[in-house]
């Protein structure tokens, strides 16, 4: 009798619907000057749909999207270089609004061109923007309204790599804070290296950390990068050879342990890789393939850190920029830039692989998916 009733109860709640939460969704874009940049949607994480809320920020090639641990500001790289007159570009702070509308703090010159990505350190007292055609990168503070204080510190690299044309000077394209926020790590596509920052409380916070920087696989262009839950890997994705390097902490110093290509050995096309994403389980990779227009699955050994490629999908739609997964980590959401949509997959769970869910949501040149939460 109490078999039967708790499988009774079991194919009850087997059977009723479940109930979906909606999520905010922030995208940022590149415009023609200022103009409607910055885009909010709702996400339902049951059916993987899209609603444009219909309340877009005003903003200037805002590419790149950040948000505050604690959910209440916005931050935005306006991806320029020239900017109030001066060879600059720029960061807009937003507070964000009950309803989710993003309201402008302040803007603040980077004195670097045309910053693309910008993080927060762990504190959410810091914010780097690394700006690609400078080859520089720039620490401002975060102050306590979340607005932003002007230029503290702006490192310069130096150098250039073997690539044709777009390693004749560096190229700072991301950076991270270690999850204590006491190193910062740069990955710079123009001179094929990790640069690592040990962060203080000084006037200039940011000092070369002893390890020397992580040279990477030249010609590679390292452009965007994560780490492992435990820390222990680095997962770096080379947007000039399409491949994705594993780097393991071998008594405090990085090495190389894998490099692994992103595309089908049958592929002979143009590809320049873009994004890279772990699952929330650790078991999966994600990277987006620009050229190819796919995103390639890989499966991760949780002890030895290294790639199996297990998929490669169509993105439905042309050069993957960013992509996200969302907060259930039950979907994946592509900006495609050059076709101006945005696509939705589901992931299988148990093989990490995705399908595509048959959702695909016109905007203008999407580069920057984040979530609110």
């Amino acid at each position: 009798m109490k078999f039967t009733l708790l499988f009774l109860f079991a194919l009850l709640l087997s059977t009723m619907p479940v109930l979906a939460k909606k999520h905010l969704l922030y995208v940022g874009t590149y415009t023609k000057g200022m103009g409607d940049g910055i885009f909010v949607y709702s996400f339902n994480d049951h059916s993987g749909k899209l609603e444009n809320l219909k309340i877009p920020a005003v903003s200037n090639n805002p590419s790149f999207l950040t948000i505050s641990a604690n959910k209440k500001f916005l931050y935005a790289a306006n991806e320029l270089d020239s900017l109030q007159g001066n060879r600059s570009g720029g960061v807009s702070a937003f507070r964000i609004e009950k309803n989710g509308q993003l309201s402008l703090l302040n803007q603040v010159l980077t004195f670097g061109t045309n910053p693309c990505h910008v993080c927060l350190s762990p504190d959410g007292k810091k914010l780097v923007a690394s700006n690609y055609s400078g080859g520089s990168i720039s620490l401002f503070n975060v102050l306590p309204d979340g607005s932003l204080s002007e230029l503290v510190q702006k490192v310069q690299h130096v150098g250039s790599g073997p690539f044709p044309g777009r390693q004749t000077e560096p190229h700072a394209h991301s950076s991270h804070f270690d999850a204590k926020g006491k190193l910062l790590y740069v990955a710079d596509l123009g001179i094929d290296e990790l640069k690592i920052y040990q962060v203080s409380t000084g006037d200039k916070p940011l000092l070369p950390d002893p390890q020397p920087p992580i040279n990477m696989v030249k010609g590679s262009g390292p452009r965007h990068f994560e780490f492992s839950a435990d820390g222990n890997f680095i997962y770096v994705i080379n947007e000039l050879s399409s491949t994705i390097a594993v780097l393991i902490k071998y008594g405090g110093i990085w090495k190389e342990i894998q490099t692994i290509k992103t595309l089908p050995k049958a592929f002979t096309g143009e590809n320049w890789c873009a994004d890279i994403h772990l699952s929330d389980n650790g078991r999966f990779v994600y990277a987006s393939n620009r050229g190819h227009n796919s995103i390639a699955v890989f499966s991760r050994n949780i002890i030895s850190g290294k790639l199996e490629m297990i998929q490669t999908i169509s993105v439905e739609g042309n050069w993957p920029r960013n992509f996200t997964l969302d907060p259930t980590g039950r979907f994946v959401l592509v900006a495609n830039e050059k076709s101006n949509d945005i696509t939705v997959f589901k992931i299988d769970e148990p093989s990490g692989k995705l399908t595509y869910k048959g959702i695909k949501v016109q905007n203008p040149s999407p580069v920057c998916l984040q979530f609110l939460d």
